[in-house]
């Protein structure tokens, strides 16, 4: 098993482990909770999501690389009916 990775400071924002057949397990934060955490620390709302969107969902560090989940039902609807985000 390799070593699952996380995100150093972040503890708080982390809801649990997610499983899949074949893979690795790997550690998911609460995207909510890191958006706050990085408001918290100074950031505005734009600053805040630049930021995640960048140095967070956008890092790849290898296999256990941590991953996100939204809460955001709209967005979850918005996956569900076929839309898409990019």
């Amino acid at each position: 098993m390799e070593e699952i990775m996380k995100m150093d400071g972040y503890d708080d924002c982390l809801i649990g482990v997610v499983e899949m057949f074949g893979k690795e397990p790997l550690l998911c934060y609460d995207k909510n909770k890191v958006l706050d955490r990085l408001m918290g620390d100074g950031m505005d709302l734009e600053e805040a999501h630049e930021y995640y969107e960048y140095n967070m969902l956008g890092a790849w560090v290898g296999v256990g690389t941590p991953c996100f989940v939204s809460k955001d039902k709209d967005y979850l609807q918005l996956l569900m009916d076929g839309g898409r985000t990019q």
